[in-house]
């Protein structure tokens, strides 16, 4: 093995123990556990995985990480490249008592270079110029269940524009991190394939163009503006629901760039199936694609984005101030993100290590956070309280028999879920014995629809509103 090989295994070694002390544990271990020093030429190191998708999601998380940390070990300009070998040859290359050997049938790498090399200042200016926010990569997302298909499907479509999952729609409730992944789909695609135009906007940007426009007599100048992009990333498209003329140029908007096999990807804050006010020619058009959700975080996945979010602004905390946030800040990723911006703020300009005593008095809200978030009712509650009140069983309401005498206590059931809890219709749907959310949203049109009508009907459904909401008191 030659010295330079010795060296910058070396390197590699150190690297990966700098790597270490930043991550979360489950994360460094559920991916750089899974990669290995392979071999090195000339200011040259070659990592191996065992496959693509490994590969793939530590060059996109992780590979500017790496390479930043070599090149200020190596005081060198170091190239990091990578490379597929079967799991055996993994596990043979990362025994304790052998190093890692030159051979010569080890497969060609692949380069993960940026297909056009650019500098960092017209990268931020290309990013600049499609609205992009540069501070969100993929790199920055803390991935957990709730949000690992959607995080992998965003990279999927980054590292393929237009070819895989097109349209995609990422749904879900705020502050869980749509937006970033909208805006780390760009970035990626930017670093790696400059020659791409992308366009990020909002649907409240989108509209005030479209109307501007429209005033100005330029509506050829905007069409030309969405029309001639490779990737558009439309954010919030709720913000949609009843302007009719601004669905009417996305419509032929999306068809344009459909039948140019150009990238969409948009967010909204619930499944298209509960906007109202959409066009149904609009909404066939989300809903041909790809749709994924994005959930509130567990408690490993809070902690996980709060050690994250503490190595990234280079503070510390102790495990017992941390677990407080995680256990007491249950809503989404924005919320906590903030506890611990006051936190790390707080200890930054008083010069002072906060004590778990001062973390609970700055954060004194976050108990009655977590009592308001841990009563939230029930669905199987609602159920029971209705049931009660019809005289019918929870089981016969969940039940498939459709009697006169339980369909309407079940669509009734289904409604005040539906109207007075954070539940998806999805989720409803399953707890009503697994029907899906149209079923759902059909009983909540067709209570609302009585309600109006019928006077005492509503006196009925506001009473038991009332009886649940005392409930939840």
């Amino acid at each position: 093995m030659s010295d330079m090989h010795t060296t910058y295994f070396e390197f590699w070694q150190e690297t990966a123990s700098r790597i270490k002390d930043t991550l979360p544990e489950q994360e460094y271990n559920t991916w750089f556990n899974r990669i290995a020093y392979l071999r090195s030429e000339d200011k040259k190191v070659i990592l191996a995985g065992a496959s693509q998708f490994i590969l793939d999601t530590v060059i996109a998380r992780y590979r500017d990480l790496i390479v930043n940390t070599l090149c200020e070990l190596t005081g060198e300009d170091i190239n990091v490249e990578f490379t597929v070998v079967s799991r055996s040859e993994i596990e043979q290359i990362t025994k304790p008592q052998s190093n890692p050997k030159e051979t010569e049938e080890v497969p060609e790498p692949v380069q993960i270079q940026a297909k056009a090399k650019i500098s960092n200042e017209k990268t931020l200016r290309m990013k600049e110029e499609s609205n992009l926010n540069p501070s969100y990569e993929f790199s920055t997302f803390v991935i957990g269940d709730n949000s690992a298909f959607a995080y992998n499907a965003s990279l999927a479509i980054a590292k393929n524009p237009g070819v895989s999952y097109n349209p995609c729609l990422i749904y879900g409730g705020v502050g869980l991190g749509k937006t970033h992944l909208l805006n780390s789909i760009g970035n990626y695609i930017i670093n790696n394939t400059p020659e791409l135009k992308v366009m990020y906007v909002t649907a409240e940007m989108f509209t005030n163009e479209f109307i501007e426009s429209i005033g100005s007599q330029r509506t050829q100048h905007f069409k030309n503006k969405f029309r001639k992009v490779d990737v558009l990333l439309i954010d919030d498209i709720h913000f949609l629901q009843g302007k009719d003329s601004t669905q009417e140029e996305l419509f032929h908007t999306f068809n344009n760039l459909y039948e140019s096999k150009k990238q969409m990807v948009f967010t909204c804050d619930r499944p298209i199936s509960e906007l109202k006010n959409i066009t149904d020619r609009l909404s066939s058009r989300f809903e041909r694609g790809l749709n994924v959700d994005l959930q509130p975080p567990n408690y490993e996945t809070r902690m996980a984005i709060l050690k994250k979010k503490l190595g990234e602004r280079g503070s510390s905390m102790s495990e017992e101030i941390l677990n407080y946030i995680a256990t007491n800040v249950c809503t989404n990723v924005r919320d906590l993100e903030s506890s611990l911006t006051k936190l790390i703020a707080y200890s930054e300009l008083l010069s002072q290590e906060i004590s778990f005593e001062k973390a609970k008095e700055l954060l004194g809200i976050l108990p009655s956070l977590a009592a308001n978030a841990n009563q939230t009712l029930s669905i199987d509650t609602i159920i029971k309280v209705v049931g009660e009140y019809f005289n019918v069983s929870s089981f016969e309401i969940k039940g498939k028999k459709k009697n006169k005498s339980l369909i309407q206590p079940r669509q009734i059931a289904m409604f005040l879920a539906r109207d007075i809890t954070e539940y998806s219709t999805t989720e409803i749907g399953t707890e009503f014995g697994g029907r899906d959310h149209t079923t759902v949203m059909h009983a909540y049109d067709r209570i609302e629809s009585l309600m109006k009508g019928d006077e005492s009907f509503s006196n009925t459904i506001l009473k038991l509103k009332r009886d649940l909401t005392n409930i939840k008191k």
